[in-house]
């Protein structure tokens, strides 16, 4: 009987993907929803080698997703058909080098206002992951 070898996080030899899609919440739904998605999400995620960041506004998410491109694919299925999401784009997605988020599986920041979420979601491509990045580091980022 053989051992099944899962791919670490770190290793260099993993094929990674990334997306950055952005949706909008349910309008039946209240934003305090959003913390237990998140907790669920991370266990979820881990185990499909998944790590990123969800940042919501209070009326819209954009999340970077990173790691193995057949992982990826599932979540965004799920997420399509997710009613708690509405209003699903992909605004950029691409083959990855190596992972920008290092230090947790899913990390999770809530803003104030809708206006730089809005933003991200209005550019497409290269343009719209070079946005979202420049303003991840004035994200207050719980891992």
């Amino acid at each position: 009987m053989g051992h099944l070898h899962c791919a670490r996080f770190d290793d260099p030899m993993t094929h990674l993907h990334e997306i950055l899609y952005c949706s909008v919440l349910a309008p039946d739904l209240e934003p305090g929803i959003v913390g237990k998605l998140v907790g669920q999400a991370r266990a979820r995620n881990a185990v499909r080698q998944i790590s990123g960041l969800l940042v919501f506004d209070g009326l819209r998410f954009c999340q970077h997703i990173e790691g193995p491109p057949r992982e990826l694919m599932r979540l965004m299925d799920r997420i399509g058909q997710d009613p708690r999401h509405t209003d699903v784009r992909v605004v950029y997605e691409g083959a990855l080098d190596a992972r920008r988020y290092r230090r947790f599986d899913m990390g999770y920041a809530d803003i104030e206002g809708p206006s730089a979420m809005a933003g991200v979601r209005e550019l497409d491509g290269a343009e719209a992951l070079a946005h979202f990045l420049a303003l991840r580091s004035g994200f207050d980022v719980s891992g």
